[in-house]
């Protein structure tokens, strides 16, 4: 009855953080999609290797939405013909580089500089690695379809033919230019629809990932794992661990992080900070509005190598 009685604890403790930046994630989405419904100027974003991702980071010092709110946001984006490093820079370091976060880890730890500049920067790092190393599968394999056929109505008849649109004119001819006819501004009611409908898809999948989330912190106490806060590479593997376990949102998660800071060795504490951020528990439901499996095994791969490489660089350089 007590593991009960702490997992529903933990569960409203999660769903509370959570569920004010997933609902700023979609006013903004929607925002978005009344001012450009075609998305033009999304298309306009780079699509090269390196400058797409670090533009999509760059978004993030100017929206004040966690990981969770950054699904929605990362998702109109994708949706709008935005180039997908572009968008996957964003939904990767936002999370780190908004103003929030970054002030939320200069209030928790004021007397280490170097973790206001090494969080940011790995944030940086670590949504660059994974937007190259997702780069290398094909937007079919790594899109969900509902989002790709969506996608692909914002692309140009250059990039796309009418067959893969799934929609067009019949009988378009091939001098056409290849750009998108004008869209008509939706109405509020269609805006407020749409996000409404998209708010509760994402909730109904966050309350399922906080639920499993707190369930699994109540069975597995936190003390097994920073057991070995002070071993080099033990130590990061277990505070990566951690991250996954407790699953709070990044604009918390260094007040969390102060409590055993001391315990641990640098390397470990910043890989807790840079880890949850892009992959935990609760937000693997959310990651699959965006990704096929194949996607969301690269990313959990992806970040934790990512991460731990960070992380051990930061302990030899720091003890």
């Amino acid at each position: 009855m007590t593991r009960l009685n702490t997992a529903w604890a933990l569960f409203q403790g999660l769903l509370l953080e959570a569920l004010p930046f997933l609902l700023i994630g979609v006013l903004i989405a929607s925002l978005a999609r009344w001012f450009s419904p075609g998305g033009a100027w999304l298309r306009r974003l780079p699509a090269h290797p390196v400058a797409g991702p670090l533009t999509g980071a760059a978004l993030g010092f100017a929206l004040p939405a966690c990981e969770c709110g950054n699904v929605p946001v990362a998702r109109r984006l994708l949706v709008g013909g935005a180039p997908v490093g572009t968008a996957l820079g964003f939904l990767f370091a936002a999370p780190v580089l908004n103003p929030i976060v970054i002030a939320s880890t200069w209030a928790a730890f004021p007397d280490q500089p170097w973790l206001l500049l090494a969080r940011p920067l790995g944030a940086v790092l670590v949504a660059l690695g994974l937007a190259l190393l997702l780069r290398l599968l094909p937007e079919a394999d790594l899109l969900r379809t509902d989002l790709l056929e969506e996608r692909r109505l914002n692309q140009p008849l250059a990039s796309v033919s009418l067959l893969e649109r799934r929609a067009g004119v019949i009988g378009l001819s091939e001098d056409a230019p290849p750009s998108l006819p004008s869209q008509p501004a939706p109405t509020w009611r269609e805006v407020l629809q749409h996000g409404g409908r998209e708010f509760l898809n994402l909730a109904l999948l966050l309350v399922a990932g906080c639920a499993l989330a707190a369930l699994v912190q109540a069975l597995l106490p936190r003390q097994w794992l920073l057991a070995v806060g002070s071993a080099p590479t033990l130590s990061v593997v277990a505070l990566m661990l951690l991250s996954l376990v407790l699953s709070v949102c990044s604009s918390v998660d260094a007040f969390l992080a102060l409590g055993f800071a001391a315990q641990i060795t640098p390397g470990a504490l910043l890989a807790f900070l840079l880890l949850g951020p892009v992959i935990d528990i609760k937000l693997v439901g959310l990651l699959g509005m965006l990704f096929r499996g194949k996607g969301l095994l690269l990313t959990a791969a992806g970040a934790g190598l990512l991460v731990l490489l960070i992380g051990q660089w930061v302990n030899l350089w720091r003890l």
